[in-house]
């Protein structure tokens, strides 16, 4: 099961929480308009954030904690319909290309 949350218009603080957890591989001028958070299973992740990637014009990456898993949550950020088409794909299960059978 997913934990899907978006925060609009992400304070400066709320940013660099995020780019210190993720190696700050956004810049400190990188300022989008949304960011989509998921957390789950490292499966689910990874097939998030290709899911997210192949949707819309975003820019994704992982955000590291300190539990046993090295990736914790990812970051969905970009232009506010584009984080929120992803993160409703990403909700659905997005297309049959991530299926098995």
């Amino acid at each position: 099961m997913l934990d899907i949350k978006v925060i609009k218009a992400p304070a400066p603080g709320t940013m660099q929480i995020i780019r210190l957890r993720s190696g700050a591989r956004w810049s400190e001028d990188f300022h989008p308009a949304a960011v989509g958070l998921v957390q789950g299973k490292m499966i689910e992740m990874v097939v998030a954030s290709d899911i997210a990637e192949k949707t819309a014009g975003v820019v994704v990456t992982d955000v590291r904690g300190s539990c046993p898993q090295n990736m914790v949550m990812l970051a969905i950020a970009g232009e506010t319909a584009e984080v929120m088409e992803c993160l409703a794909k990403i909700r659905d299960g997005g297309d049959h290309t991530h299926d098995c059978g």
